[in-house]
């Protein structure tokens, strides 16, 4: 198979969309990052691709709104979903996050793989759990990257990393985990051969079976009545 080649520093912004119906033609291969709202994913995706601000971030949680799609060469793409979990927003803006990003996990056929971000001091909450559970189902390779890691030292950042691997052994999958620091560039060369190792694998093949399966809930408690009717995180439609 031959290696798709690429510089993530060439990656450029090619749109943003609120929904999957103003996106581009579903084709090739997307990889998708996905995290709680306070979990460093856009500053990952800018230190991932060495470029500041390439994905919008904020001091404040709950700023990625929208469906944003970056192309790094003709066909690879990664894509930077609206962060679950707490942001500082009426609930009416959370349902609809809540079901742009459910709607784009569900049914974009060119999405070959995803990417979890969480903070190495908090991780695998609930709703990271689903979105891990749902990857696994819809044979998905997951990234989990336990961003932060200069928060910790060298001994208790090693030591997250195993205990993160440990709690995920009874998914049964086989999930690669990193510490990662875009403030120390740390674990940036790893996963950067993770995603050119996915593109290479999927780049031009066919779509996995992620369309077929329901999304994982990621809606706030308060939420899941209202929202139980367009997914679950165990494929079955209600």
């Amino acid at each position: 198979m031959e290696q798709v080649v690429i510089d993530y520093r060439k990656t450029r912004f090619i749109t943003s969309s609120p929904d999957i119906k103003r996106l581009p033609d579903d084709l090739g291969a997307e990889i998708a990052f996905a995290g709680r709202s306070n979990s460093g994913k856009s500053s990952a995706l800018n230190a991932i691709c060495d470029q500041k601000h390439l994905a919008k971030t904020s001091r404040t949680p709950g700023r990625t709104r929208l469906i944003n799609l970056f192309e790094v060469k003709p066909g690879c793409s990664l894509v930077d979903l609206p962060g679950y979990g707490y942001a500082a927003v009426p609930e009416s803006m959370k349902r609809q996050w809540q079901k742009s990003m459910s709607e784009y996990l569900q049914k974009r056929k060119a999405l070959r793989g995803i990417v979890v971000t969480m903070d190495i001091r908090t991780p695998l909450k609930d709703h990271d759990r689903l979105i891990l559970d749902w990857s696994l189902a819809a044979n998905l390779p997951a990234l989990i990257l336990l961003t932060k890691a200069d928060k910790l030292g060298v001994t208790k950042r090693r030591e997250a990393v195993g205990e993160v691997k440990y709690q995920l052994s009874e998914f049964g999958g086989d999930f690669r985990v990193l510490a990662f620091s875009a403030w120390n560039k740390i674990g940036i060369d790893e996963v950067r051969q993770t995603l050119t190792s996915w593109f290479t694998l999927f780049h031009g093949a066919e779509a996995p079976t992620a369309g077929d399966l329901a999304a994982p809930d990621l809606a706030e408690p308060d939420d899941s009545a209202e929202l139980s009717t367009h997914f679950n995180p165990y494929g079955q439609v209600h």
